[in-house]
């Protein structure tokens, strides 16, 4: 039996008004070993962004008060949030297409649990 890892959780937000989707993505994420929080809008955000430095943010476009194509220029021109990763996670084609070079990774919705626990693992594990 391997001993329990004396390393913190890393951070993962969910940056999702669907509270639905939005919980299974958080679970997703815990799955791999993430502590996870959720956050519906991007005014919200905004304000946990000046808080806290994430591992990783799971980000919807289409949320309110700020949009996440906004809050997006905002986490890469934050030199505090510059190693964050961001997967941002829409159902519109067209504006995914025109933010895959701001956005570490784009999945288009209906995004599936195992293929989010996945790509969660293997960042993890790559920052071991």
């Amino acid at each position: 039996m391997n001993p329990p890892s004396s390393l913190p959780q890393p951070l993962a937000l969910v940056i999702e008004d669907d509270q639905q989707l939005a919980e299974i993505f958080s679970k997703a994420l815990a799955l791999a070993d993430y502590h996870t929080e959720i956050i519906a809008d991007g005014a919200m955000a905004m304000v946990r962004l000046s808080q806290v430095v994430p591992q990783l943010i799971v980000l919807d476009l289409h949320i309110p008060y700020i949009p996440g194509n906004k809050l997006l220029a905002k986490i890469r021109t934050d030199p505090l949030l510059q190693k964050t990763t961001v997967i941002v996670a829409t159902a519109d084609s067209i504006m995914a297409a025109s933010l895959e070079d701001q956005a570490d990774f784009v999945l288009l919705k209906p995004i599936s649990f195992a293929q989010l626990r996945d790509i969660a693992l293997r960042l993890k594990s790559a920052r071991q």
